[in-house]
């Protein structure tokens, strides 16, 4: 008995930590397409650190919430553009006029 015990008491502390190592991975990828997101702008738009700083943690909103959409069959394209327009929105904070200029076409380019 103590050896079956034993046993189911491994298998769900191994199925928890793979439950983490799964969210830990979700994470660790959010950051990485956030900065590859960034940096690819601050190369075209040329921002300070400041706003560098704005914009990664838009895009790992932006990013975060579009993999908990693609994750949801129900979602529908609404929800997506909201996204979207969220993002946006962010972006026309952060960035200059003429930087934010460049963003939307970068932004329409990518996006067709």
């Amino acid at each position: 008995m103590k050896k079956i015990i034993t046993l189911g008491l491994l298998v769900f502390a191994m199925f928890i930590g793979s439950q983490t190592l799964t969210a830990q991975n979700s994470i660790i990828e959010v950051n990485a397409k956030a900065s590859e997101k960034t940096e690819t702008l601050r190369r075209t738009l040329k921002f300070d650190n400041n706003q560098r700083d704005k914009i990664y943690e838009a895009y790992k909103l932006y990013i975060k919430t579009e993999i908990s959409l693609s994750e949801n069959k129900k979602t529908s394209q609404e929800e997506i553009d909201k996204n979207r327009a969220r993002l946006d929105n962010s972006m026309e904070e952060i960035l200059n006029d003429e930087q934010f200029s460049k963003y939307k076409v970068l932004s329409r380019e990518e996006n067709h």
